[in-house]
């Protein structure tokens, strides 16, 4: 399986995160792009599984395969350059800004958000017939999800915000163990079997995946969801995005950075 020591891939996360702000305009445009739209098949997929089957848990266990797909690819979620990039500025890589941080995670929320949608409009084409016809039983289980994920939190105030934020933290804390993972070992076996577990569990869990809403929600309004763009942006996409960043940065990033790489002296024994 070819295990690698952590002091080994939190070096390659501090490589990657690097080699990503180098990245052309275009290459992040595209792989986020693709990233964006292999993710929304595949929560469309998970909720198709769970509906028909009556099984949440068989569509959770199901679901990783999108993410497995669009790491295999070399692809990039948000999600992942949260916790990626700043390591690359914290370790004062040659080049590596504040302002080109900021220029990375812009254009990848660009390519998911664009992506996602796309693959909303295809889904929800499809299942009218051209929006022709009644969605059917994934349509209306869509729409409630997001109206429940919306205005539902709403109807909570600043505790149903706070709710959302922290939802997003303890999913970008199991996707960036599930991106993390994946440097363990250089067998595509063994990269599926890491990044599988911790994204089962955020997807079961109900946690917030900013680039997964990107898709829901849209599909959601275009399915009769009865919220506004305002509704989703204020009462889910901001708040997850920001539990994203601090869950995916202070729980994965940060923690493996400090005691893998900036390491303290060992204490000697007297």
């Amino acid at each position: 399986m070819a295990y690698i020591e952590p002091s080994e891939f939190v070096t390659k996360m501090v490589d990657s995160g690097e080699q990503k702000v180098y990245m052309s305009t275009k290459d992040t445009v595209i792989r986020a792009f693709m990233a964006g739209a292999i993710l929304g098949l595949a929560a469309i997929f998970a909720i198709t599984v769970a509906t028909k089957t009556g099984s949440p848990i068989l569509g959770a266990c199901l679901f990783p395969v999108g993410f497995i797909m669009l790491y295999l690819m070399k692809f990039d979620l948000l999600t992942g350059v949260f916790t990626l990039v700043p390591l690359a500025l914290l370790d004062k890589r040659p080049g590596v800004t504040f302002g080109s941080v900021m220029r990375n995670w812009g254009l990848v929320f660009i390519g998911n958000f664009g992506g996602a949608m796309t693959t909303a409009f295809f889904m929800s084409f499809i299942l009218t017939y051209g929006y022709s016809a009644d969605g059917g039983a994934i349509a209306a289980k869509v729409a409630h999800i997001g109206e429940s994920r919306t205005v539902g939190y709403q109807e909570h105030g600043i505790g149903g915000w706070l709710t959302i934020f922290i939802r997003g933290m303890l999913c970008n804390w199991m996707v960036s163990m599930g991106v993390v993972g994946a440097m363990i070992s250089t067998s595509a076996g063994a990269k599926m079997a890491a990044m599988w577990m911790p994204v089962m569990l955020f997807f079961f869990m109900g946690f917030e995946h900013s680039i997964v809403n990107m898709f829901l929600f849209p599909f959601s309004m275009i399915m009769g969801g009865d919220f506004t763009v305002y509704d989703y942006l204020l009462w889910n996409e901001i708040p997850t995005v920001l539990g994203n960043l601090a869950g995916g940065l202070l729980l994965v990033g940060l923690p493996l950075y400090f005691t893998h790489v900036r390491t303290s002296p060992e204490r000697k024994l007297s």
